[in-house]
Parts: structure tokens; sequence; C-alpha cells
């Protein structure tokens, strides 16, 4: 499917090498200020060619708004969201027609459709997620108006990470630097880290952290629509993301349960709170009004510059080396990314739970 969300709803179209890409949003309510220049600033930290750590494929990424929004308000009615390609090497992709990259969507597209559009990869490119984050720039609108703001940061990549929680950081340096790392020290190495990966016609993955500050308690669905399920779909839809995981996470299991507990208070201003978070902020998939936050793991890019054993169409043994312009490490520009699908999920939980009960 091409459609996310069920109130808060968005359907995304176009190809890596096409005339462009966009997005349709529907269920946004009438009256919500939002600018171009809002949307186009998010569209800014996810564009190619923005620093030496990524692709240089120069893209202005310029929305144009085609429907929905007037006078500066959204009208009710769907909003349509157009970014044109200008910057398309369709000639670099020539060599892999008939050829199936190593852990690409190539042979799968090939197997689902009987077809595919090898330039750039096509639909499977993520170039296809500028659309996610310019309806993400809408749903942030929606959000802020709830007092909710949501934060992504680089925390990993290879073995480099940030030695501290987000607690401790100062959220505000996120794009201080290329690498978006709030942890100035840390954000060097892993710029050098990407520099020499690089030079060396090779890729390296990483982690992105998620936090949300402000979510009222009461978002999500009990059973099968979980508030933590709707974010790991949501982040799992992210190309080359291999892994997600909330609250505690994977370190979880090394708690027994009189540890892991998060103990309810009531704190001086009379509202519910807990001593620990290790839930994520989220209890029995229903927000619970703590900070809610998470990790995300992407694999390392798939098109290395390197020569690779591999097949084409046919069946047969060949090498194969990757041209183009590509990012030697996706984490900087994933971190929009992140946000615009965080953004997404909770703008479709917020107006869901406006109908779960009288006086929300």
């Amino acid at each position: 499917m091409n459609t996310f969300g069920q109130l808060f709803r968005i359907t995304t179209f176009g190809e890596s090498h096409g005339p462009g890409i966009g997005v349709v949003l529907d269920g946004c309510p009438a009256g919500l200020p939002v600018s171009q220049e809002q949307i186009q600033a998010a569209l800014n930290r996810r564009r190619p060619g923005q620093s030496d750590l990524t692709t240089p494929r120069s893209e202005a990424d310029q929305v144009e708004i085609q429907s929905g929004i007037f006078r500066g308000e959204t009208t009710g009615t769907p909003i349509s969201l157009f970014i044109r390609n200008q910057d398309q090497h369709s000639h670099d992709y020539s060599h892999i027609e008939h050829a199936y990259r190593p852990s690409h969507a190539d042979y799968t597209y090939d197997q689902k459709y009987g077809r595919r559009d090898f330039r750039g990869g096509g639909r499977s490119s993520a170039r296809e997620t500028a659309a996610r984050v310019a309806a993400g720039a809408v749903a942030q609108q929606l959000l802020l108006r709830e007092g909710v703001v949501v934060s992504s940061y680089v925390s990993q990549v290879g073995a480099v990470q940030v030695p501290v929680g987000y607690e401790q950081l100062d959220l505000t340096l996120i794009d201080s630097n290329p690498v978006r790392c709030p942890h100035p020290a840390t954000a060097e190495r892993m710029a050098d880290l990407i520099r020499q990966v690089r030079d060396r016609h090779d890729t390296v993955g990483g982690l992105v952290t998620g936090v949300v500050r402000g979510v009222p308690a009461g978002l999500g669905e009990p059973v099968f629509d979980k508030l933590h399920a709707e974010l790991g779909r949501a982040m799992l839809s992210i190309n080359a993301v291999k892994g997600f995981e909330y609250g505690s996470g994977f370190s979880g299991v090394l708690l027994f349960g009189s540890e892991h507990n998060d103990e309810f208070y009531t704190d001086a201003a009379g509202q519910v709170r807990t001593r620990t978070n290790h839930s994520g902020g989220i209890q029995g998939g229903i927000s619970n009004g703590q900070d809610i936050y998470f990790r995300v793991a992407f694999k390392p890019v798939a098109t290395i510059l390197q020569p690779q054993a591999t097949i084409n169409d046919q069946g047969e043994a060949i090498s194969l080396a990757g041209r183009g312009r590509h990012d030697p490490c996706v984490l900087p520009r994933a971190v929009p990314i992140v946000d615009a699908m965080t953004n997404l999920v909770l703008a479709d939980m917020l107006l869901r739970a406006r109908g779960n009960k009288v006086g929300y």
C-alpha cells in the first residue's frame, strides 16, 4: 500500500527519476496554520547535497502546495504537495537494467511486479521519503498546538555511540553539526568515521533515537493499533531500517520485574508521574503521559562502489559495482524522516483519541 494512517492519512506517489514525488494528505482539520516555509524547512533537513557526509546529488526539494491550504491555513480538503526532481542522472543506472544489486529491491520487485524501474530504484528509492517529510511537517503543526514536541538524533554510527541517555543531552544541538548528533565530541568522531568509510568506497549504519515530550495520556489503541506498534510499523517502513525498540527495549530482559516496573506517584502539581520510565511512555499500547523514547536501527547503505558477486535477470553470475551518487551513511538525513513518521503517527492517534470519550 502507498497509504499510511486512518484519520490523518497520507498517500505518496512518484519515483526517484520521474518528474517528481508528492503526497496527498487527507483528514487534516480545517483552520490549522501551515506555511510553505514550515514545510520547506523540514525538507531542507532531508534534502541531498547538504554536507560532505551525504550524497552529492543536488536537489532543492522545493515544495509546491497544490491544494488544501489557503491564506496560510488548512481548508479541511485534501492537501496536495509536490516536489519536482531536477538532478536525475538516469544514465548512472543503465548498467543495472538487467542486474540484481545485492541487498536491494531489484529482485523482489521483479518477482512481485514482473518489471521494475531500475533508475535509482524507482519507487523503492529513499527519494520517496521526501514526500513523507513534507506531510510530517503539516502533522508537526497540529502536534505543536497540543504541546507535543518530537525530536530525533543520531545516537550511534558504526561502533561510535553517544555515551549518555537523551535526558542528559541538549536536544537543541541536534542541527548544530552535519551528523545531527547533540553530543559534540561524539559527533566529531562519527563524522570522521563516515568520511573514512566514504573514502574507501564503503558504507556504515547506526541508530537514530527518537524522543517525544508533552504527549497526553490516552493516545493509542488497546489491541492491534497499539501506539508502540504503530510507531514500529512507521519506522520499519523507512528505507534501510532493520530494527525498532522502545523504552527499555531488548536491554529490559536483563532486569527483574521488581526493577523494571515503573512505580506511579502524584507530583506536587497533582500530575500522575512514574519514578522510572522503562515503559518508554507507553503502557498497554496507550500513552501514559511520560516521555516516549525509542531507537531505530539503520543498516549500511546497500549501494557500495566496490565490485560484488551477484546475478542478472537470466540467472547468470556477474560482477557488479555501484555507480552514481550515494550516501556513505544514511543516518544524518534519516533524522527528519524519523521525525516525520513520528509526527504522522501521533497526529493520527490524536484525532482518533478525540472520538474515544466525551470532552477529550
